[in-house]
């Protein structure tokens, strides 16, 4: 499970060979959340995160979006 990055309690990663689709996973001590990179930035799944913190991740998503993609790249050619 490749860590992108951190954000204060937030981490940001991939899960290896889950599916094609890109996306993202987010955890934190409250919670989880799984965010859809394509077709555009949206929420796929949350568990025990509050929507303000779920805001907060989607702009995250989109601030990171180049770091997040180059990463996903690099990661899934070598799989």
């Amino acid at each position: 499970m490749p860590t992108v990055f951190r954000y204060k309690e937030f981490r940001f990663y991939f899960f290896s060979r889950e599916e094609t689709r890109k996306h993202i996973h987010v955890s934190s001590p409250e919670g989880e959340a799984k965010i859809w990179i394509e077709p555009e930035v949206s929420v796929a799944n949350v568990i025990n995160i509050s929507q303000q913190d779920i805001n907060k991740i989607i702009s995250l998503v989109k601030e990171n979006l180049e770091l997040i993609n180059e990463h996903w790249n690099n990661h899934f050619s070598k799989n």
